[in-house]
């Protein structure tokens, strides 16, 4: 078995970072259905919170990417929001 310092020195800053993003966002997923399905209000209350500082840590991660410009966001086509806001507002 490889030592895990050694296996930690393969993978990169953004090849950890991304992983730990792809992570949050599965973790988000998660408590959403958990917080959408809890019959008890104390616990959906809590799912909810829970599920709040997981999208704060996911923000966070993809900032980090972005400011190193490991995670390159493209802005939308205006034509194409425009058409999707006439689409879904009928």
């Amino acid at each position: 078995m490889a030592n895990p310092n050694q296996c930690a020195q393969l993978m990169t800053e953004k090849e950890i970072l991304l992983d730990c993003l792809s992570s949050q966002k599965h973790a988000a997923a998660s408590y959403n259905t958990f917080a959408g399905e809890c019959v008890n209000e104390q616990l959906r209350s809590t799912m909810l919170n829970i599920l709040d500082e997981e999208h704060r840590i996911q923000a966070d991660l993809f900032c980090s990417l972005q400011s190193n410009g490991w995670y390159q966001v493209e802005p939308a086509d205006q034509n194409k929001v425009q058409q999707t806001k006439q689409k879904f507002s009928g």
